[in-house]
């Protein structure tokens, strides 16, 4: 079934809510800004392989856990732990969701979603976005808003980055509905098992031969 960037645009597995783009110059940032996006573009493509957990505050102040496994290019888990069973994974080809409360299986190609970007081989902050604002603070830490350049008004986020790695994410959708993510653990992860990033439909009950 092919899904909306609206079904696919929640919580965690938006952590990047920009797709690809004609590349546009980001002329209305200083030299330090550029040098902050140029840091964060680094980090966020030397991030290979890792796994941790978050914590996801919904719009109307739901709470959701669960824990996030990623292998770039092109794969990434989220499972959630609550609700228990919510599942998001990207196979690097599709995204899978799969919500046993609803016993509904959903797919949509990974080049149309917003972690088609995140998940790329080479992160681009430079270029296919727009960043509106680049926050630094005396402690070096910073923030970065940015949206979709060819969708300015479906929403925003912003990547806040602290301590020398990511810390979390703010994703605002086209209607002001806003959610947090706080990535409560995050570390290099190395020889992650392919199993992660699999998920058929569970729903699919399979034929029989007569």
């Amino acid at each position: 079934m092919m899904l909306s960037r609206r079904v696919f645009g929640f919580g965690a597995a938006a952590i990047v809510a920009m797709a690809s783009a004609p590349a546009m110059a980001q002329a209305n940032l200083s030299a330090e800004d550029q040098a902050v996006l140029r840091e964060a573009q680094t980090y966020l493509t030397n991030l290979t392989a890792a796994q941790g957990t978050f914590v996801e505050i919904g719009p109307n102040n739901q709470r959701r856990e669960g824990r996030f496994w990623l292998s770039r290019p092109g794969k990434m888990r989220f499972e959630y732990t609550s609700p228990a069973g919510l599942l998001v994974v990207a196979d690097g080809s599709n995204v899978n969701r799969y919500d046993p409360r609803l016993e509904s299986f959903r797919q949509v190609p990974l080049a149309q979603t917003p972690l088609s970007t995140f998940l790329a081989r080479n992160v681009r902050l430079d270029q296919g976005v727009r960043i509106d604002r680049v926050t630094r603070m005396a402690s070096g830490a910073y923030a970065i808003t940015a949206r979709d350049a060819r969708r300015p008004n479906e929403g925003s986020v912003i990547l806040s980055f602290a301590g020398g790695r990511l810390q979390e994410w703010t994703i605002t959708d086209a209607q002001g509905a806003r959610t947090r993510v706080q990535l409560t653990t995050l570390q290099p992860a190395s020889g992650l098992a392919n199993s992660l990033f699999v998920l058929r439909d569970p729903t699919r009950r399979p034929s029989r031969n007569r």
